[in-house]
Parts: structure tokens; C-alpha cells; sequence
């Protein structure tokens, strides 16, 4: 079918939303916005879906929802008997609606129901889905995307996203099913309400996994009359209360919230991209850290699975990279586990092959094994299974993906911004009692391992020609590699797509163990790296440097000098 084919039929049949019979009716006779809309179709992959609110088959609406879900049903009928999925949603705009949506093609479809009474964080879902013994969870969420995105990330039974073999089965599902010949079942939603196909998941379930998340706590009691003093924003989104209630529960008693920002809006009106990584969507913050003089500022992401911190230093306060903050905490735990005797035999870390190195030197310090995954937290969380499959979780201590991801513990499968705002405080609150500040901590840790910097760059492409030249950029790469980058020889070059690293000194190649994925990294001379892969959930290529030198001036200085040596080998106008 072309494109105004489909335009014409989504004209005639999709009248259940209002915002999208103006949409589609405002868009007639032009064909550049109707091309945009229904060029191509979301594709439903590990992360589910993700995409632009509003009209047509490449876009987020509950059409495309209810199609995906209608294919994740007959996906479970198939797989399991009696299957049931969890549901919630964070602070997105039409979250409440197509959660809702999702429910009542499932219960049409014999599949059982638990959904949220109200918004949640995202690793809250994938608790639930174990908790409650489910076969599969629904989380609708954009995570960090600005406003006009929203998205619908999908859960196995082990908490865990979805793995591409069963990502790759829903879509083949998802396929066979039409939008509007009667292919989806809907059910009325107070009627599956009463007959219990839908049920509320209720309050006693967030309370566990409360308990569950204190129970990673490695000195307990120790923010209790330390007099830290935080600061936090859930950014308009989800965090808000379970964030400060675990952080109530543990004895942090002075936290500030910023006002602009405690209640969810999916607008995000304070900052456009609300994104912990972003210096912008934490301004307010650092704002009122100005007035109120905190030890520590948080800022969770509207789904709250990420975190970011600016910490108190001389003159003001540090923003802290998600390498940082990762390598503060890996460090923290094993020290702590170390000097209290729960370190478990043989202990186990987990980060993505973009993570800062610096983690392996802090590994190799405590004896701590190291796996390196591919980008995504449901690698991390695959580790985590494996190990669970051996009766071994037992010596997973901590994982983490420099994109301000973090997870202590096995309760979930998913990177957890709550369980990483208690453990943040907690190490801060431990090193305040020692007359040290997080600075200083991270200072140290430099000195002792040398100067590692990590910088992360990303670069936006647009709309379908956008695409086509993502994919030009990565099919150079690939046919004409980078001998160097700002001086530093390239001494070896893995491509996690063909599954093979070539070691550019011997000759040598090793077959890489890793799923494929469009990932392409170098390896420099003086221990530096650059990796260069497109976003998974969304149109941009992103850029990853290390540059090691001797001081923070010097690596910066280095690192500048690859960005713009990377650029040009892309090809990227700036």
C-alpha cells in the first residue's frame, strides 16, 4: 500500500482520538507532511516502540499501539498458557490513555491484566512483572526524549526487555495484524474492570519493591544525622515519589525539591530535553543549589531509570559525567563490601562496551570480574540471569552504562534510578562523615588510576532523509576506515555488526562473541578509544571518546582534538 493509500484509509477509519482526526484532516494535500507520517511504519524492536505523538503508522498513537499490542497477545497465547502482563506508564503526554488502550486489547484477548493506579517509574514494571508472575510487561514511556515523543517498552517474564529472538517474534505477530479490518479485539474497559481481566496492581506491591531496593543499602543508617542536605528534581516525571519516600526511609531528612518541576507534565515546560545528561534540564537545580547550599543534587529522568548528580565543590557545583558516578559507586560498593564481609567470592560487575575503562582498573583493584556488554541495559540484565541460572546471583554487585543507568542488586532487570538515588546518598552521606565531598572522592580515584576522560557526543538526524544518512555514515565508515584520530594511530578496529575485531598491528582478527549490532569501535595508540554506533531510540549517531592524559586540562584538550578529528572523518556538518 502507498502512502496516500494509507493516509486515505487512516482519513476514513481512525476516529476513536480526536487530536488525530484534526491532525490528519490539517495535513490533507500536503505531501511532505503526509510522507513523513506514513512513509514507513514504527518498527517494534528490544526497546519496543518509540516515536512522534500523533497521525500515521510512523508515529506514536493508540492505533499503532493497539496493533502492537494485539500482536504481543497472540505472541503470549502462543507461548504460554493463562499469560497475564503488568502495565504502567511515567508523566509522557497520552500515557494514561494508551497504557489504558494496551489493557483493553489484551483483556479482549483472554490475557490478564495488572496495571497502575498511577504513574511509575520504569524498573518498577519490570518488578512487577516478577513479582506478580507475570509473563510480560508494558512500560509507556519515551524515557529522555523530548515532549512530543512517547514510547512502549516491552518486558519478558524475567524482567528483563525483551531479547531480539522474542522481540523479533511480536514483530512478526505485530505484522500479520491490520489497523482497522477487525484484526484487534477491544475490550470495554470498566467492563474488563469488573470482571477481573484488569485489576489495580495495588500499594502493598510498591512497598516490596521499596524493601527490596533498601535492601541494597551496604551502610545502613549512615545518612541518619549526617546532616546532608539534597536537592532533587524528577524532571515533571515519575521519581518523584518513590525517590523521596526510599530516601525518607533510609534517614536522608533534608531534601528540597525544585518546585518547577515535582509534578509530572509531560510538556516538560522547564526543559525541552529532559534529560539528566543534559546541563540545560538541570539548570533549576543548580539554580536552587545556589540558594540552599546542598551536599548533592539529583535529578532523576521522567521514567526515573537514570540519574545525574552535581556535587558541592569550592565556588559551586560539579556536574558529574554517568562514568563518574558509575565508577564512584562500583567503587564505594566493593570497598564497603570489602570492609564489611559481604563481598561476595569471585564478584561479578557488569558495563556496556561504551563505559569508561577506568571501571576495569577499579576491578582489578578488588579482584572483581568484569563482562562487558553491548549497549542496553537488557544485556546487563542478561548477566544478571545468567548468573541466576547457575545459582550464582549471589556475586552481582553492581552494573552500569555511562548514559546514567545504574543497578545494585537483582530485584530488577532494568537499570533503576531509585535504588541508585538512595545508594548516591548513602556514599556521599559515608565520605561527608570522613570530611571528604564526592569531588574529592572522584579526584582521588583519578590520581590513583590516571586521568580517564569520557566524552559523549550526538549528532541529530531528522525525518526519513535523516535515516538514509545514518546509514551512509556508518556504510563509509565501514569501507573506509580511520587510520588515526588526532595523531593517535588506530591500532585496532571491532565491528560488533560483522562480529569480528582486527588487531591492526598483527593482522590478527578475533571473532567477537557479542549479538551483533551496528557498533563500530577504535581502539587508539596511548590507550585511548573512539566508538561510533547510531541511537537505538532515537535518530542520531552518537560518538564516544576516551582520552587519557595526565590531568583534566590535558585530557580535555586531547579529547577535543578527537571530536573534531572524528567529525571530519564522518563527515558531520557543525
Amino acid at each position: 500500500m502507498n502512502v496516500n493509500s494509507s493516509y486515505t484509509m487512516w482519513l476514513e477509519n481512525a476516529r476513536d482520538d480526536e487530536d488525530l482526526v484534526k491532525e490528519l484532516q490539517s495535513i490533507s494535500g500536503n505531501d511532505k507532511e503526509i510522507y513523513e507520517r506514513f512513509y514507513t511504519q514504527l518498527k517494534f524492536g528490544t526497546a519496543g516502540l518509540r516515536g512522534v505523538i500523533g497521525a500515521g503508522t510512523n508515529r506514536m498513537n493508540i492505533y499503532t499501539v493497539r496493533r502492537a499490542t494485539q500482536g504481543l497477545a497472540n505472541f503470549l497465547k502462543k507461548s504460554c498458557s493463562a499469560p497475564s502482563v503488568a502495565i504502567s506508564y511515567d508523566s509522557r503526554i497520552k500515557g494514561v490513555l494508551f497504557a489504558r488502550e494496551a489493557a483493553r486489547v489484551l483483556a479482549a484477548n483472554g490475557v490478564k491484566v495488572y496495571l497502575s493506579t498511577e504513574l511509575q517509574p520504569t524498573p518498577v514494571v519490570s518488578f512487577c512483572v516478577r513479582e506478580l508472575k507475570a509473563d510480560a510487561g508494558i512500560m509507556v514511556t519515551a524515557s529522555h526524549n523530548p515532549a512530543k515523543y512517547n514510547g512502549y517498552k516491552c518486558y519478558s517474564s524475567d524482567g528483563c526487555q525483551m531479547t531480539d529472538v522474542s522481540a523479533g517474534k511480536v514483530f512478526d505477530e505485530i505484522e500479520q495484524v491490520d489497523y482497522f479490518n477487525g484484526d484487534i479485539k477491544l475490550a470495554d474497559f470498566e467492563e474488563a474492570l469488573q470482571s477481573g481481566m484488569i485489576c489495580w496492581i495495588g500499594e502493598e506491591v510498591y512497598e516490596r519493591y521499596l524493601d527490596r531496593v533498601q535492601e541494597q543499602s551496604v551502610n545502613p543508617g549512615v545518612c541518619r544525622g549526617s546532616g546532608l542536605k539534597v536537592v532533587y528534581t524528577p524532571l515533571n516525571g515519575a521519581g518523584n515519589k518513590l525517590v523521596r519516600r526510599i530516601l525518607a526511609r533510609t534517614g536522608v531528612e533534608n531534601v528540597v525539591v525544585v518546585p518547577e518541576q515535582e509534578n509530572p507534565d509531560g510538556n516538560f515546560p522547564t526543559c525541552p530535553y529532559p534529560n539528566p545528561e543534559i546541563k540545560e534540564a538541570l539548570q533549576l537545580g543548580l539554580d536552587l543549589c545556589e540558594k540552599e547550599q546542598p551536599d548533592l543534587l539529583l535529578a532523576t529522568d521522567p521514567d526515573s531509570d537514570r540519574v545525574g548528580i552535581a556535587v558541592k565543590v569550592p565556588g559551586g557545583y560539579r556536574l558529574m559525567s554517568g562514568n563518574e558516578t558509575g565508577i564512584m559507586l562500583l567503587n564505594y560498593l566493593l570497598s564497603s563490601r570489602q570492609a564489611n564481609g559481604t563481598l561476595p567470592e569471585n564478584p561479578v560487575a557488569v558495563r556496556t562496551i561504551v563505559t569508561s575503562i577506568l571501571v576495569d582498573r577499579v576491578c582489578e583493584k578488588f579482584g572483581c570480574e568484569l563482562r562487558a556488554v553491548l549497549t542496553g541495559f537488557k544485556y546487563i540484565g542478561e548477566q544478571i540471569l545468567h548468573l541466576e541460572e547457575k545459582n550464582e546471583s549471589a556475586r552481582y554487585v553492581f552494573g552500569f552504562e555511562e548514559s546514567y543507568g545504574y543497578l545494585a542488586g537483582t530485584y530488577v532487570r532494568d537499570k533503576d534510578a531509585v535504588v541508585a538515588s538512595m545508594l548516591i546518598c548513602e556514599m556521599t552521606a559515608f565520605y561527608r562523615r570522613q570530611g571528604k565531598s564526592l569531588n574529592d572522592v572522584m579526584n582521588e580515584l583519578y590520581q590513583e588510576f590516571g586521568y580517564y576522560l569520557n566524552e559523549t557526543r550526538a549528532f541529530e538526524f531528522d525525518g526519513s532523509a535523516g535515516m538514509q544518512r545514518m546509514g551512509e555514515i556508518m556504510s563509509s565508515l565501514r569501507s573506509t576506515p580511520p587510520t588515526e584520530v588526532a595523531g593517535f594511530r588506530v591500532v585496532k578496529v571491532s565491528d560488533y555488526l560483522e562480529s569480528v575485531s582486527c588487531d591492526l598491528l598483527t593482522g590478527e582478527k578475533t571473532v567477537l562473541t557479542l549479538p551483533k549490532s551496528n557498533v563500530l569501535a577504535y581502539a587508539l595508540s596511548g590507550g585511548g578509544q573512539a566508538i561510533v554506533r547510531p541511537s537505538g531510540t532515537e535518530p542520531k549517531i552518537k560518538v564516544y571518546m576516551t582520552a587519557v592524559g595526565t590531568c583534566e586540562e590535558n585530557a580535555k584538550e586531547i579529547a577535543g582534538r578527537m571530536f573534531e578529528s572524528m567529525i571530519d572523518t564522518l563527515g558531520i556538518k557543525v
